[in-house]
């Protein structure tokens, strides 16, 4: 069992683990050192994010030069999500029990490694691993950048900073997008992910280098974990899935994300093809939703905070993000100057997913953050997973517009079901929210 004491923040003070691998006496929050490490962490999201969304690029040549079919593509990238939210349930657990260092560092050497196995695609086996792969060290990446975000900047700025992280890794995707696809133009997709592992070696080191954990403030006494590590960590994921608005607020997260994760990364373009528009305009169209995900997550928090309400802002978010989706999917062909604002529309929307990492974390011990930041996150992704592979199951090879519509109903339905979550969630008053 490992004990911990809170620190005047709010946050749970860091384990003994900190002696032995975060040696030194490690500066202030929020100053330099805790800029640099935050720095690293959300480039390690963009990066990642940027190979997780150029899937929808890349993966019209990685079937045809591998001879798949869409439901193997779909499949593969279902394969993605599932190994993440498996993994991240740990992940976030690890991060409370052992800090970001090597734990981090680690994280990113597996995805530099998914990189290349992606690169050397030739069958469904290979590019299953290598989504597997990405998919580990990808589930410490977005919630690890707000773990330490929460730990160099102080439970008070935990939101806010979550909110930055999005909005960065949001902007990456969406310049990431047509970026790729102008790159396409000059490499093949196997030079362009040699490329992205290339720089995933460069950031492993970095990661090394720099990403460790702030010191135990002065006269903050911290012991070493002690016991079984795995049986704590189940203890600890059954203490956090027990309460109710951890559930509710990972309900109506992985409903707003994982819609958006399904539309951005997959469906959105397909549909757009499948109206008539050409690839370029259909990637154009992706990236503003993105845009509007880096516009609309940290405003959520603070929207929050003004309103004095969580579930409100979250309620609201869902339903106009569930109408701007069904308004993609179900527009007639001669829309497609309105599918401009609609996809901006379901980025922004879904900032307000955000909102279910604020209320996971302000409603469990410090000790728990991290377990319940991973526990939100690996929902959003479960649910991301199921969204991308079950319209791929129902679609034909050759799929029009009417099969399209008749698969996808189900992304703006299970919108409406987190809608419903936040409408159930008992408000919790908070100093945060009441400011």
């Amino acid at each position: 069992m490992s004990e911990t004491v809170t620190t005047s923040s709010g946050h749970a003070a860091y384990h003994a683990a900190s002696k032995g691998w975060f040696h030194g006496d490690h500066r202030r929050l929020g100053g330099p050192e805790a800029w640099l490490i935050w720095v690293l962490a959300t480039t390690f999201v963009v990066w990642l994010f940027a190979i997780q969304t150029g899937y929808a690029v890349v993966s019209p040549d990685i079937q045809q030069d591998a001879g798949l079919t869409i439901g193997q593509i779909g499949l593969a990238a279902s394969i993605y999500t599932w190994v993440f939210a498996l993994v991240q349930f740990f992940s976030g657990a690890l991060l409370d029990r052992f800090g970001p260092r090597p734990l981090m560092a680690i994280a990113v050497a597996f995805v530099a490694a998914g990189a290349f196995l992606y690169a050397g695609t030739t069958n469904f086996g290979t590019l299953a691993t290598a989504q597997a792969v990405l998919a580990i060290g990808s589930s410490f990446g977005f919630v690890g950048a707000g773990y330490l975000g929460g730990n160099w900047f102080g439970a008070a700025k935990y939101g806010l900073m979550f909110g930055l992280v999005q909005t960065f890794a949001s902007l990456g995707s969406a310049v990431g997008q047509p970026l790729i696809l102008a790159t396409l133009d000059n490499m093949s997709w196997q030079q362009l992910l040699v490329a992205f592992g290339v720089f995933g070696v460069l950031l492993t080191i970095l990661f090394f280098a720099f990403v460790r954990n702030p010191a135990p403030a002065p006269g903050v006494v911290v012991e070493k974990p002690r016991g079984n590590v795995f049986g704590n960590i189940l203890r600890d994921l059954g203490k956090t899935f027990a309460n109710i608005r951890v559930v509710l607020a990972s309900i109506l997260a992985g409903a707003s994300f994982g819609a958006m994760l399904a539309v951005g990364t997959l469906w959105g373009p397909r549909v757009m093809e499948a109206r008539g528009a050409d690839t370029d305009f259909a990637t154009v169209l992706t990236a503003l939703a993105w845009l509007g995900l880096a516009v609309g997550a940290p405003l959520a928090n603070l929207v929050s905070n003004r309103w004095g309400s969580r579930k409100w802002p979250a309620f609201y978010s869902l339903i106009f993000q569930a109408l701007a989706i069904a308004l993609v999917i179900y527009l007639p062909t001669e829309g497609q100057g309105a599918a401009l604002t609609l996809m901006f529309a379901i980025g922004f929307f879904a900032g307000g997913h955000m909102l279910g990492f604020t209320i996971a974390g302000e409603v469990v011990p410090g000790s728990l953050v991290g377990s319940a930041s991973a526990i939100v996150n690996g929902i959003c992704f479960i649910i991301g997973g199921l969204l991308q592979s079950i319209p791929s199951q129902l679609l034909p090879d050759d799929a029009d517009l009417s099969d399209f519509q008749a698969a996808l109903w189900l992304i703006p339905v299970v919108v409406v079901v987190g809608a419903v979550a936040a409408l159930v969630l008992p408000e919790k008053k908070t100093a945060a929210a009441s400011a």
